[in-house]
């Protein structure tokens, strides 16, 4: 598990909003709420979420499958087909993380 100072949490993010902005803690956390409220929205609708410079949010069909077992009894389970939120870095974001792990 990462050490805590590696980690980013929505404390964290609400801090860096009132400091930047330069709002109250109310207002930030109204701010960050109608943003992910947007996110989510725009993929349950089935709309893909484009932010330039971070990178692409969307929506993909995964095929069932029979594969998957019961953790107890052992038994195959059948998965239907179901949607799952894919994120594909955008290319400055990608570069910076290259740079991080060389």
């Amino acid at each position: 598990m990462p050490e805590k100072k590696n980690k980013l949490t929505k404390a964290d993010l609400l801090r860096k909003i009132q400091e930047v902005a330069g709002v109250d803690s109310e207002t930030a956390f109204s701010l960050y709420g109608e943003f992910f409220k947007e996110i989510k929205t725009a993929l349950v609708e089935g709309r893909v979420v484009e932010l330039r410079g971070f990178g692409t949010f969307a929506v993909k069909t995964r095929k069932g499958r029979v594969r998957a077992r019961n953790p107890r009894t052992g038994e195959p389970v059948k998965v239907s087909n179901h949607g799952v939120v894919v994120f594909r870095p955008g290319k400055e974001l990608r570069a910076q993380a290259w740079s991080v792990l060389s």
